[in-house]
């Protein structure tokens, strides 16, 4: 009988002995690595957490112990443990498990979760919660090494360590290069300096000194010196000690056996506690041990030989990158900027070509942004590609370190609306909103391959903060391509001219318009199909032109409808003396779920077929 059938919820780890927790490690791999190549998924990082996951909660009392899971790309094996093992199969799929923790699906989840760096500062809250309740119980975060690069969780540390409250960090690092003697040795002098009889050796040592007139305080800080001194020989960790927590590691994340031993003797300790976990990402699955890069997160593919089944279409993504290059190949200003995505937002091969001008600032957002404005203030011309749900951590940046200073910084928005399987943590709903209300800043959308490539090479002419949006997938390639090479800032184009209906739209929903407006001429109503291209500064002189010529108009545009381009054509309206009628189509205002992207958009009511049933309403009504 297989151990994972034995075992649905973290308790039952407790029945177990090692040798079958070890092969229970194996047959969550095998689950992982079977759903994954079905649904596609996070799968280097899961594997890697495996042993970790499974050693946690052997050693602690969840739930009433909280363990806070930094990101979620870890977390597959703590869904499979906390009751979802027979849902495993639905991962990532509309109505399924979400490919994060969720608080909504499992009272395991403690907080839902995609964006990195957050789990020191929930997990201290929680701390500080227990303890103003009088409750009991450990609270632990587990963050990886990529995420320790985010201010945010750095400024969690710092207060952790001031506040003194007991919990855990767990460092999952799968990054560091440890050897084998070191490895081993760290893991020996942790097993020493987490047992008992060290720790009551040191804790009667500090009451002894404490107790001597005079000299005690100053004995005690010399022997703090001398102790932090002896581990900074053998372990990384002073700087955490430095910052008050007690430092026990580098631990070999995949020793089931040690890593039990030493969470059980970090369980026992007080106060904020570190424990350097090292793990390889892809554990158990060569591809993925291989190539951790390609295999974080990835469509489905062949669980034999690993290879991944990907779309022979170019994507929005190759076009920014082969048109950054290119621009790169005439202007020795072009600047790449990433934070930790250089293969997601498509710059391997500008940072081949071009190393001295690429910058990967790791999960660091604001500091990218920040950093690209000292780079145009000096004369170059940075671009920074960063996901629309990552550059919402940036808005002060934006707003004081580029607009305010008036620099040409250009952002490449990548996986902006609806970007399906991730989820609402993923979602880039809200760019144009939190983008238009910043003095001096352009904001665009690409609708297809070519006007993206129109819309970078013109941002350098332009001179001025932009940011240029365009979704994840495949490109649109335009059939009929405008004759030119250059867009002036605030032009929008007619693509189609009627009588009837307008239809306003920006970035790829254009062409969900055109179709729509095709299907309601053979209906026999005549449909204006206008690509604004510019949601900040609008085209006015032509939508006002079309305001005047219609009687019902439509916004359509994938994002928030709160704020975003309807709300700018809305303010134009109330600019004039007009009385139309607008009806804005977009993201309605919710978090929408993870699903496949043509489900999402079909409820969101951002299809042709919806376009068409909001116009015939409107029509007879």
């Amino acid at each position: 009988m297989a151990v994972l059938e034995r075992v649905n919820f973290p308790a039952d780890l407790k029945k177990l002995s090692v040798a079958e927790l070890e092969e229970l490690c194996q047959e969550i791999r095998s689950l992982i690595i079977d759903t994954t190549s079905k649904t596609g998924g996070h799968l280097a990082s899961s594997l890697g957490a495996v042993e970790l996951t499974v050693a946690i909660y052997y050693v602690f009392d969840l739930p009433k112990d909280k363990v806070i899971w930094d990101v979620g790309h870890q977390a597959y094996a703590h869904k499979i443990l906390t009751g979802r093992k027979d849902k495993f199969s639905t991962l990532r799929s509309y109505k399924g498990l979400a490919g994060f923790p969720k608080r909504e699906e499992s009272p395991y989840d403690i907080v839902t979760c995609g964006h990195s760096s957050t789990s020191i500062s929930v997990a201290l809250g929680l701390a500080c919660a227990r303890d103003l309740s009088g409750e009991k119980g450990d609270v632990i975060a587990v963050i990886g090494d990529g995420s320790l690069t985010a201010g945010l969780a750095l400024e969690g540390i710092n207060n952790a360590g001031h506040l003194d409250k007991n919990m855990i960090v767990i460092l999952n690092d799968n990054e560091m290069s440890i050897s084998e003697n070191v490895g081993a040795l760290s893991s020996y002098l942790s097993r020493i300096l987490t047992g008992d009889f060290y720790s009551r050796f040191r804790k009667n040592t500090e009451n002894l000194l404490r107790s001597l007139p005079r000299v005690g305080p100053m004995l005690l800080k010399m022997a703090k010196r001398v102790e932090e001194f002896l581990k900074s020989l053998i372990t990384p960790g002073i700087i955490f000690e430095e910052l008050g927590f007690t430092y026990i590691g580098p631990v070999n994340g995949h020793d089931l056996p040690n890593l039990i031993e030493t969470l059980k003797n970090v369980k026992k300790l007080e106060g904020p506690k570190l424990v350097h976990v090292y793990t390889k990402k892809g554990k158990g699955f060569p591809p993925a041990e291989g190539n951790p890069e390609i295999y974080h997160g990835i469509p489905p593919f062949d669980k034999t030989t690993g290879e991944i089944k990907k779309s022979t279409s170019k994507s929005y993504t190759d076009i920014f990158g082969e048109t950054l290059l290119e621009m790169a190949k005439n202007d020795r200003r072009v600047i790449a900027i990433t934070a930790a995505m250089r293969t997601g937002t498509g710059l391997q091969k500008f940072k081949d070509a071009y190393p001295e001008r690429f910058f990967d600032v790791g999960i660091a957002e604001q500091h990218a942004v920040t950093f690209a404005a000292g780079l145009a203030v000096s004369g170059y011309r940075p671009f920074v590609a960063i996901y629309s749900t990552f550059l919402q951590r940036s808005i002060d940046m934006i707003i004081h370190d580029v607009c305010l200073q008036n620099v040409p910084v250009v952002f490449a928005i990548d996986r902006a609306g609806i970007v399906g399987e991730d989820g609402p943590t993923h979602h880039g709903q809200f760019d144009l909103s939190y983008l238009r209300m910043i003095p001096n800043i352009v904001v665009c959308a690409a609708s297809d391959a070519k006007e993206l490539e129109i819309l970078l090479k013109s941002s350098l002419v332009w001179a001025k903060p932009a940011a240029i949006r365009y979704p994840r997938g495949a490109a649109l390639i335009p059939q009929n391509v405008e004759n030119t090479n250059f867009f002036d800032i605030g032009k929008g184009t007619v693509l189609k001219k009627g009588k009837d209906v307008a239809i306003l739209a920006v970035g790829p929903l254009v062409y969900e318009a055109l179709k729509a407006a095709e299907i309601l001429s053979e209906q026999g109503i005549d449909i204006t199909v206008f690509n604004a291209r510019f949601v900040k500064p609008l085209d006015e002189a032509a939508i006002r032109e079309i305001i005047s010529s219609h009687n019902k108009i439509f916004t359509l545009e994938e994002n928030s409808v709160f704020g975003g381009f309807g709300s700018a054509v809305l303010e134009l309206l109330s600019r004039t003396e007009q009385q139309k009628v607008v009806k804005l189509l977009g993201i309605p205002d919710k978090f929408i779920e993870h699903g496949n992207p043509n489900i999402l958009r079909e409820i969101c009511g951002l299809t042709a077929k919806n376009i068409v049933d909001e116009v015939l309403k409107s029509i007879s009504d």
